[in-house]
């Protein structure tokens, strides 16, 4: 009996007789199949859940809360991180800003040719 098999080798092109293999780089069976065992499931995803890192104090109290706040993204589902991350985004912008501002009082308006003062009454 011819099986497709060659004594002395691999399977041979066609498998049994009138029979047609799969073409390379397609998976057995029809199109839109799905392979596996019944009853086999997709087990559904986890809910929340914190990861556990460790986070150091940097010893700058502005840069300290904005991370601090990271820590409620683990209590969050995905789609409300954003606003998590963008809260934390804003804060830390803020800490570097003040580094930049000058120390002491902010310095008047600059005088308008005219000789008056920088405001409008």
């Amino acid at each position: 009996m011819d099986d497709g098999t060659d004594e002395y080798g691999p399977p041979q092109a066609g498998g049994p007789a009138g029979q047609e293999a799969d073409p390379p780089g397609e998976a057995p069976g029809s199109p839109g199949e799905i392979l596996g065992e019944p009853g086999d499931e997709v087990p559904a995803p986890a809910g929340p859940a914190p990861l556990g890192l460790v986070r150091e104090e940097t010893g700058e109290p502005r840069v300290d809360a904005a991370l601090g706040r990271l820590g409620d993204v683990d209590h969050l589902a995905t789609d409300g991180h954003l606003t998590v991350y963008e809260d934390v985004h804003q804060g830390l912008r803020a800490a570097l800003d003040a580094l930049d501002a000058p120390p002491g009082p902010s310095a008047p308006p600059p005088a308008r040719p005219d000789g008056s003062a920088g405001r409008a009454h």
